[in-house]
């Protein structure tokens, strides 16, 4: 397990469809087009990005986890069309539990379902547990966010079970979050080849 991790490194995963790489203020430009005319990517998020002021704020709480070593965000760069996507992150980074989650996905219209999400989790998963020496990698959602439920099943997520009533939602209720994960063995076992043979 490694955990001399160097937060401030310009970290980039890429391959031959896509491009992360660290999240910085400037790129409010580069995502502001899907903030202001897509608010409705953040409909089940607890932070929502629409419009330039909470875009900024979104990015700025992004980067403050990066200088607080529990997060490392990423913006996602289609090297097919050409545009910036949408973003990514790893969070809640537990070096000494060997754990860390990947979320705060989301991408613009025009790239979902189009098979750059699992280029993006095929880089991210194998960074996390071949070089980060992870042995879990945790996801959340809403439990009501269908779409995001069905791509993290499809990649070899297995459901842990229901959070009931487990945080407030942005319009003031609560949520009931839907755990999965995927395990280092299961990665090594069969989850890596799925996701490989999908692109």
């Amino acid at each position: 397990m490694n955990d001399d991790f160097d937060f401030n490194q310009e970290l980039v995963l890429e391959d031959e469809r896509v491009m992360l790489r660290p999240l910085q203020f400037s790129d409010v430009g580069n995502l502001l087009y899907f903030s202001e005319n897509e608010p409705d990517i953040w409909h089940f998020s607890l932070i929502r990005a629409n419009g330039r002021i909470n875009l900024e704020h979104y990015i700025n709480i992004a980067l403050n986890a990066r200088g607080n070593k529990s997060e490392f965000p990423f913006i996602v760069f289609d090297k097919k069309t050409g545009k910036y996507a949408g973003s990514t992150r790893f969070y809640d980074i537990q070096f000494p539990l060997a754990t860390l989650q990947l979320g705060y996905t989301w991408y613009g219209k025009e790239f979902q379902g189009t098979g750059l999400n699992k280029h993006c989790k095929y880089l991210l998963l194998r960074y996390a547990f071949e070089t980060l020496g992870m042995e879990r990698v945790e996801f959340r959602a809403d439990n009501n966010n269908a779409r995001s439920i069905a791509a993290m099943k499809s990649i070899g997520c297995k459901v842990d079970g229901i959070l009931r009533s487990n945080m407030p939602t942005a319009e003031g209720g609560r949520r009931d979050s839907i755990l999965l994960s995927i395990l280092k063995r299961e990665w090594h076992e069969g989850v890596k080849q799925k996701i490989y043979n999908s692109l």
